[in-house]
This record gives C-alpha cells, structure tokens and sequence, in this order.
C-alpha cells in the first residue's frame, strides 16, 4: 500500500509543477488525466514545507467536498495515515494533524473570499465556475502570507474568456496533458468507450485532449453566449417541464436519454426560459430511463413531460404513463432538421431571454458542437431536449383570449 502514496514514484511528468517560476500554475487536461491528484498532491507538499492557511475553491461546495477533499484523489486520502488532514463540514475546514487549516469556498459565492488570507490556494475546475473573474480576483487578493504565496488551478479547458484572459497573464504558466497519457491508470472499457463515442470529435479534442477549442463562425451557439446568460439562481416560474429525447436503442454503446429540466417567467408580455437541470442518462432500459423521467417530474414539481416520438411513436408514451400514471404527458414530432430547429432556440439566447442557472458543461458542448455531432453520425439527446423545451415554453404561440359575451 505504501507505494501507492509515494507521488514521487507515482507521478508522470506532465503532472510535475513547472520547473520554472510562476506565481499561478494553470493544469488544462482532459477527463481521467490525474488533474484532481497534481492539485491535491502539490497542497500536500505545501503543508508539509510548512504551508499554515490553504484556500480550496471549487464550483460548489458539493464539488469541493466531494472531489477536492473526500473523492479517492482527494485531500483526505492521498498520503500517510497519520498525515492526512480532517474535514469539518460544519466549519468548512480541513486541519491537517500538523497545524495547517484548509478553507473551502464556492464559485457561486465570491464575496465569501474577502478578507481571509492565504500560503498558496487550488482551484479547481475553474470553466465551471459561476462567477470565475470576481472568484479568481478576491481569491489572488488574499494570496499575501509567507514567502512564496502560489496558486494551482486544475481544470478541463473550455473556451471561455476568464480562462483565455488567464492564459494571457504574466507569472502564469500553462501544462496540457492528455486523457490517454494516463491510461495504464484508467479502465479499459472506460478507454474504449471514449475512443467509440468522442474520437475525431470536438468534443473529444476538449474532453479527452485539453484543448481550447475556439468556435466556429457559423455555430449557432457558443460558450461565451452562455457565459453571457448564466445566472447562480432562478426567480419564482410559473411553468416547469422535462423534455425528453428518448433513445432509439439500449445498451451501454446506445444513445442517452436527454432529460432536461426547464422553467418559464412570463412578467410584462415577456417570456423568460431558465434552464434549471440536466438529468440526461445512458445505458438504461425504456423502463429504466422513463422512471428517471418521473423522477425528475416529481423532484422538480413540473407542469408535465414533453417526450419527443419520431423514435418510438406512441410506445415513448406508453412507457411513459405506464411507469408514472399520474404523470401528464405532451408529444412532440419532429419534422425539421436539427439545424432548422435550433436556429431560433438559439436566436432566443442572443436576446438573452434564456439562462441557464449553473453550468452544464456536456449539454453546452453538444449545443456549441451541433453540427459537428450530427456529421458524426452521434446523436446530440442533450441539445434535442434543450430545443424542444425551449420552443415548447418560448416560440409556440399563446392561446387567444377567450371573448365572453355578458347579457
């Protein structure tokens, strides 16, 4: 067991820190690469050299607790018995047996960064982050004790402009790795599938590779459009529902089921869409994904489900109503092409009269790569839902007043 804590052994070299000086050490990779390990190991060697206050900031606590401290990369579970550090959830803090005390933030709240100060700071998944400028500013603003104050930042790339205004500067150095440098730590399968379903893909290049993918001119959507429209929380709506793309076929290889969750705000003959979550699973039955379905329905106190029927035709609704009888259900047929129908879902984002409330990243990628998904033959389950939701709610036209004739 021992070697398996021995980093230095264990390391390979894309996941060193740079052997020159940096104030910010910038990790993009691709998923699988060891990014949460480098982060978590690098913090381990500041405490040791005598590090006494650590910031640990991740796109929610959630994610903090679970990736950066308790996940089997994390603070808590890398090194020796006797070294590793406690997680107080109460408190937010993490204390090492020698004295040093991690605190932890979220993204979604940058004000919380003011004030404390800091040795050196991981910041991790920092494309995902709600409010990244202000985050990463408070964040550097209390990187002021000893002698070296650094910070690491460990992330997935994507093509957003806190993350390319970062690159460009001074004291930050940028590692790449990618996810196959790091297979003799991965499953086989997990490999393989990767390779089926991303490969040759831009989605692939940014998942599986790092790469920073600049969009196309002739996207529809880009990510810097929902940059733009992303909001922390959504205000009271008086519509909620779960679009569905239901699969063509089973198995771990088929299609997902796109399960997006989407609420409306009409206020002053303006209609608002929030996108509120994405539920979207693989590999599961039609009784498998269809309960996941109500659950969603149920957990979200949704109006109804919309269920796309050009795969399935009434069986979707069957199925449907077989597995959540008190469940409503709408279907909808598709008689355009993808491109057709996401033209005007995506002219309803540059009106910013949708937001998304948090960050999907895979359902923002299929969005942005939609094109390219639909070459590929792969079906983008995530973005259909999305565009079937968002034209449902926003572009079907209101029902005409009812005239009464009193007398």
């Amino acid at each position: 067991m021992y070697v398996l804590h021995d980093w230095k052994r264990l390391q390979m070299s894309y996941q060193k820190p740079p052997a020159t000086d940096w104030r910010v050490w910038l990790f993009l990779a691709g998923r699988g690469t060891g990014k949460t390990r480098s982060g978590a190991e690098w913090i381990r060697a500041q405490v040791k050299a005598g590090a006494s206050r650590v910031a640990l900031v991740a796109p929610t606590l959630s994610d903090a607790r679970e990736v950066m401290i308790e996940g089997e990369s994390g603070l808590a579970n890398i090194g020796h018995g006797p070294e590793r550090p406690h997680y107080h959830s109460s408190r937010r803090r993490l204390e090492w047996p020698c004295g040093a005390i991690g605190h932890v933030f979220s993204a979604e709240d940058p004000d919380s960064l003011r004030g404390p100060q800091f040795d050196c700071a991981w910041a991790d998944e920092f494309c995902a982050w709600a409010y990244p400028q202000a985050t990463l500013s408070n964040l550097r603003l209390g990187l002021r004790l000893g002698s070296d104050p650094r910070l690491v930042v460990t992330t997935t790339p994507r093509p957003t402009k806190a993350l390319l205004d970062l690159m460009q500067q001074d004291g930050v150095t940028v590692s790449r790795a990618k996810t196959h440098q790091n297979k003799a730590f991965l499953a086989e399968s997990f490999m393989q599938t990767m390779m089926d379903i991303y490969e040759g893909t831009s989605v692939g290049r940014q998942e599986l590779e790092g790469e920073i993918l600049l969009q196309d001119d002739n996207a529809l959507f880009t990510h810097a459009l929902f940059e733009a429209n992303r909001l922390a929380k959504a205000p009271p709506l008086d519509k909620i529902i779960v679009a569905i793309d239901p699969p063509a076929s089973m198995g771990v290889r088929a299609d997902a089921c796109g399960l997006i969750v989407v609420g409306r705000l009409r206020s002053g003959g303006t209609d608002m869409a929030y996108v509120l979550h994405d539920g979207t699973v693989q590999g599961l039955g039609p009784e498998g994904w269809a309960g996941r379905a109500i659950s969603l329905w149920e957990a979200w106190d949704a109006d109804y489900l919309l269920a796309e029927i050009n795969q399935g035709g009434e069986m979707v609704k069957s199925v449907l109503m077989a597995v959540g009888a008190q469940a409503v259900v709408k279907t909808v047929y598709a008689s355009k092409s993808k491109r057709a129908r996401a033209e005007p879902v995506a002219a309803l984002y540059q009106q910013g009269k949708v937001k998304h409330v948090g960050t999907f990243g895979p359902l923002e990628d299929e969005l942005c790569n939609l094109s390219e998904i639909s070459r590929s033959r792969k079906s983008p389950d995530r973005a259909d839902a999305l565009i079937w939701a968002i034209t449902e709610l926003l572009l079907k036209p209101r029902p005409h007043p009812r005239v009464r004739t009193l007398g």
